[in-house]
């Protein structure tokens, strides 16, 4: 009975993480549409009417924002960020391993530090009332900074932990 529990645990986690997966590829192309859409009309617009929106370039600004956390958030799920692999070069394969592990939790604890102090940066936006643009709050544009942040953390700690 025990197993029948435990493949029914990992199928439903599955499928959470193949949900969570599609969700963020569609937060992804969605971002990245309006960012393209939206800077094309600004430029249409100026161009052939002499006009646009006068909110258009700032949310292209943090439509930018929005799609590399996200787009970096989805290349740390599968661990396939760039990286600079000299030393793992060099070592014995036997050992590479250990090597990978050391510089996953290296980028984890590199993106706790980014993390905390873009939380910080969040958090004084939202004290001091900062407007993005019309009347859009900046911390709401920002918030995917210790968002973004905090999911590439917790990946890379996974990554560093799992055998």
């Amino acid at each position: 009975m025990s197993s029948v529990d435990d493949q029914a645990t990992e199928q439903g986690l599955t499928r959470a993480l193949t949900l969570l997966r599609r969700l963020e590829d569609g937060i992804l192309v969605a971002l990245l549409s309006t960012m393209i859409g939206v800077a094309a009309t600004q430029v249409m617009l100026r161009n052939f009417f002499d006009g646009g929106f006068y909110w258009g370039d700032s949310l292209v600004r943090v439509t930018v924002l929005w799609v590399a956390l996200v787009g970096a958030m989805v290349a740390s799920r599968d661990d396939s960020h760039i990286r600079i692999d000299l030393i793992g070069r060099m070592i014995r394969s036997e050992h590479q391993h250990w090597v990978a592990r050391l510089t996953r939790l290296f980028t984890c604890a590199v993106l706790v530090l980014f993390t905390y102090g873009s939380g910080q940066f969040v958090y004084y936006e939202y004290i001091d009332n900062a407007i993005a643009f019309g009347d859009v709050p900046a911390w709401v544009c920002e918030a995917i900074m210790p968002i973004g942040g905090g999911v590439m953390a917790l990946r890379y700690l996974l990554l560093a932990l799992r055998p």
